[in-house]
């Protein structure tokens, strides 16, 4: 059974840095891409950030500059560096991770980052 397991969450004041983790465990296939998506309050989730196997990566564009992801392949793990953080970041953030053969996607639990002004 496919287990991720988030950590890293928490409160923090405006201009202050979060490093957000993710790991996966039950894993028997390879492991394709990985990344972050978040839902604030009273919002769609949206993607925040996305790394291939080979790391590839991609953010959006709110966060460009000063978040970070990147991911360990022999830990089966991704990470999430967020600097500069600003009150609209606050959410819950959310790990996935795809079958690198095939569509499925499997998500973690969610952890909450809340950054005040």
């Amino acid at each position: 059974q496919v287990q991720l397991v988030e950590s890293g969450g928490g409160l923090v004041q405006a201009g202050g840095s979060l490093r957000l983790s993710c790991a996966a465990s039950g894993i028997n296939f390879n492991i394709g891409a990985m990344g972050w998506h978040r839902q604030a309050p009273g919002k769609q989730r949206e993607s925040v950030a996305t790394i291939t196997r080979g790391g590839g990566t991609n953010y959006v564009l709110s966060v460009k500059g000063r978040f970070t992801i990147s991911r360990d392949n022999a830990k089966n793990t991704v990470y999430l560096q967020m600097n500069s953080l600003k009150p609209e970041d606050t959410a819950v953030y959310y790990c996935y991770l795809e079958r690198q053969l095939g569509p499925t996607r499997y998500w973690g639990q969610g952890t909450q980052v809340t950054v005040s002004s």
